[in-house]
């Protein structure tokens, strides 16, 4: 595979229509169906929200990890997530496979705080993670992350580099 300029590429999440859609020099060359926060946008610690504006990807992790490793504090467990680990720990919010750990650029917005309080992005670790594949995409359903089917975020990973531009909008 070819080494992409980092810049050459841009990722767009679009919360109303759930949908992480891939840009290279400005041409839409891939929509991955994503699952975006349950309790809507926002960027408060401890709101649950999807927070919106720019970003970057600060930290790729997993990068030689198996497809369903499963990650809690971004360290994988050597767990590979299959129904029946599901069904052992249902109460589990379920990172798997590659997490694009993500740092806000906006100031007040998604970096640093305002008046409500604590609002950065990184500090809140949201990610673009891998979930189960039992888990609906389409549909609003995470804790704040953006998550992805294994297959796709397998493959988004390998296109995108630390420093990548992620803008995260209410709809586009």
């Amino acid at each position: 595979m070819q080494n992409n300029n980092q810049s050459d590429i841009q990722l767009v999440v679009d919360i109303a229509q759930q949908t992480l859609t891939v840009y290279q020099q400005n041409k839409k060359t891939t929509q991955y169906l994503v699952s975006t926060a349950k309790n809507g946008v926002g960027s408060q610690q401890d709101s649950g929200c999807t927070p919106l504006g720019r970003h970057v990807i600060a930290k790729k992790i997993g990068g030689r990890a198996p497809i369903n490793s499963v990650f809690v504090g971004r360290v994988p467990t050597g767990e590979i997530y299959d129904t029946e680990l599901g069904l052992q720990y249902p109460e589990r919010d379920w990172i798997l496979s590659r997490i694009l750990w993500l740092s806000g650029l906006e100031e007040g917005r998604n970096k640093g705080s305002n008046r409500q309080g604590g609002c950065d992005t990184y500090q809140r670790y949201i990610y673009i993670h891998g979930t189960p594949d039992t888990e609906p995409m389409g549909t609003p359903l995470s804790h704040g992350c953006v998550r992805m089917r294994n297959q796709d975020i397998m493959a988004l990973f390998s296109q995108v580099e630390e420093g990548t531009v992620v803008t995260i909008v209410a709809e586009h």
